[in-house]
This record gives structure tokens, sequence and C-alpha cells, in this order.
């Protein structure tokens, strides 16, 4: 009797109000648009993953196989350091089982295609930002239901947590493989149609989020969307910029050059929130999950802003120092060039090389002044 009497209550404790979030899934659950939100979902994040594999060389994964620091930057990033980080703010912040797991499950994603679109912005290295997604979105496979069963632990004991789908978690997981094959193929067949497909994939992910806050918030109403806790909203705008902070970071412990910093610090920080609203919506049930749902778009919407303001400061004050390390490497590029030209000039003081014929060469001797 106890535990068949849970669920529904467990659905009410979305928030302060939970009657009404609960209210508002079933209300949420009822709408025509409902279906259609589905399939723009899944569309999205098909594009999304197109686009990703299009982005993706052949050439360029053997070198990380060889080298991969792309790989393990993107391990330690976006299966270490992000989800410690949402857990670690659902504790401090006392997030209920439902919040928790919307949290748990953004922090848990791998990287997105908007971290590439800024690396472009700020001068990165495209090739290891591409990469870092490419084996973060692989490495979810395995990675992402493993991080959710070890730090959902903490809710074991709620209806969410028992009900959490790792299973069809994983298959919409599994399912981002053949649009991301398909991209890598045309890539390596149609170089020019793959350049095309990634721009329409970066294009679309900035609609499809637009389109999908609009009619989510439609959905849900303004009611709704006010009962979302304070603390809910504090942790979208906090955890992006903790992950660029902790992704630079990471990058400064490795070492690794200026360009290269900025990069791992996007790719860390910029969550792939497509997917986590793909799960959300495709595996839990709008009774069950409420106005959660909100939480990815949220966050997509605060990591943006994020990284437009990085972008924004490295142009005013950043670019410059960027300009004199480029224009340092090729100075010294100058100067090696006339070194060797001079040793050149050198050596060919004993004689002068002419050619008289097509197929003779004459040795002139020259006088040397003592």
């Amino acid at each position: 009797m106890a535990s068949s009497a849970q669920p529904p209550a467990a659905a009410g404790d979305g928030g302060p109000d939970g009657g009404s979030l609960a209210g508002g899934g079933e209300t949420f659950g009822d709408r025509s648009l409902s279906q259609g939100l589905s399939v723009l979902v899944g569309l999205g994040l098909c594009v999304t993953m197109l686009g990703l594999g299009c982005a993706v060389e052949l050439g360029q994964l053997g070198q990380q196989l060889r080298r991969p620091v792309g790989l393990l930057l993107a391990l330690l990033g976006q299966f270490v350091a992000m989800p410690l980080l949402a857990f670690l703010l659902a504790l401090i912040f006392a997030l209920d089982e439902v919040a928790a797991v919307a949290v748990l499950l953004c922090g848990c994603c791998p990287g997105g295609n908007l971290s590439n679109l800024m690396s472009v912005l700020v001068d990165g290295d495209m090739n290891l930002s591409i990469i870092m997604t490419a084996s973060s979105t692989l490495l979810a496979l395995f990675l992402m239901p493993l991080c959710l069963w070890i730090y959902s632990r903490y809710w074991i004991n709620t209806a969410v947590v028992r009900l959490l789908p790792l299973g069809a978690v994983s298959l919409t997981l599994g399912s981002t493989l053949l649009p991301i094959g398909l991209g890598v193929l045309i890539r390596y067949r149609h170089p020019r149609a793959a350049d095309l497909l990634v721009k329409i994939s970066l294009w679309s992910l900035l609609v499809t989020l637009v389109i999908l806050f609009i009619l989510t918030g439609t959905m849900l109403g303004p009611d709704l969307l006010a009962q979302i806790p304070a603390s809910v909203y504090a942790i979208a705008v906090l955890m992006p910029l903790a992950g660029y902070a902790l992704g630079y970071g990471l990058a400064t412990v490795f070492k690794m050059p200026p360009h290269c910093r900025r990069t791992v610090s996007l790719e860390t920080g910029c969550q792939n929130v497509q997917l986590c609203t793909a799960i959300l919506k495709l595996t839990f049930s709008p009774e069950l999950i409420g106005s959660m749902y909100m939480f990815p778009l949220l966050y997509a919407l605060f990591q943006s802003a994020e990284a437009g303001l990085f972008v924004l400061v490295y142009k005013m004050y950043g670019r410059d120092s960027y300009k004199q390390d480029t224009l340092g490497e090729e100075e010294d590029t100058d100067i090696s060039y006339k070194k060797l030209k001079e040793e050149e000039v050198a050596d060919t003081s004993y004689g002068t090389v002419t050619t008289e014929e097509h197929n003779s060469i004459q040795m002139e001797p020259t006088q040397t002044a003592l």
C-alpha cells in the first residue's frame, strides 16, 4: 500500500507548491503541442549530431588515438568535473529529487556544438574543440548512465530515482551514433557538403533552442515558470560559469597554450542541452518531471550568455596579446629563414653554377679577394 501511494506524492514534489507542479505536468502532457515538441526535439538532436559528425575528419581521429590529449580532457571535464559539480550544487541548494535529477542529467551530458562556434570566436584550437565534443559524445554511451547511477544514490529512496530510466537514456544516446556516423561518411566522401551541413547544424541549434524555450514556456504557462525555485535559476547561472573556470584550470594543469586553455574552458562549460532535453522529454513522463523540463533550456540560455561575455572580453582585451604571440612566431620564422639564406650564400661563394644547355651543367670558379 505504501509503495503504491508513493509515486503520485513524488510527482507533486517538484517545488514549493508540489500540487501545482504536478498539475502543470498533467496539463503539459495533455497538450496537443507536446507530441510536436517531441518530434522537434528528436529532429533537432539528429541535425546537431549530423553536424558534429560532419566536423570530424578521420585523419584527426588517428592523431588523437596516437596522442589522446583531447580524449583525456573530455573524459576529465565532462564525466568527472561536471557531474561532481552538478551533484555538489544540488546538495548545497538542497534541491528536491525532481530538480536534482534534472540538474544531474544536465551535468552528466557530453559537450555541445555551441562550444565549437564559440571556440572560433576566441581564436581557439578548432581541432581540439571538435575532437573533445566528439569524444565526450561517444564516451557518454557508457559513462553518462554510470555517472547518473552513482550520483543519484543520494536520492535513491525517492520515486523519481527508482524510476530513473537508465536503459532509455542509453537507448537515446545510442540513437545518436547513426547521424554521427553518417556525418563522418559525408565528410570523407563530400567535404563541401559536410562544410555546409556543419553551418546548418549550428544555426539549427540556435533556432531549435529558441523555439523550445518559447513553446515550453507557453505550454507550461507563466504561473508554473514562476514556481520554479530560485535555487534552480541560481544553479542554471552558476553551473556553466563554474564549468568554464574548471575547464580553464584543467588546461592550465596540463600546461597547454592560451588558445587551447580557452578551448578546453568552453568545451567543459558548454553541455549538449539538446540531448538533455531529448532525454527528459522522451524518457520521463510529464507528470513526473513537471516544470523541471525547463532546466536544460535555462542552462542553455545562461551558458550562451556567459560564453558570449567570454567572447566579448576576449575581443576587447585578449585579441591584441594573441596577435602579438602570432607575430612573434612569424618573426622567429623569418629570422630562421634569413639565416638559412645567408648560409646558402656563403656556401656558393666557392663557385657559381651555370646551365648552358638543357642537360649540361658547368662550374665556373670565382675569384676571392685576399
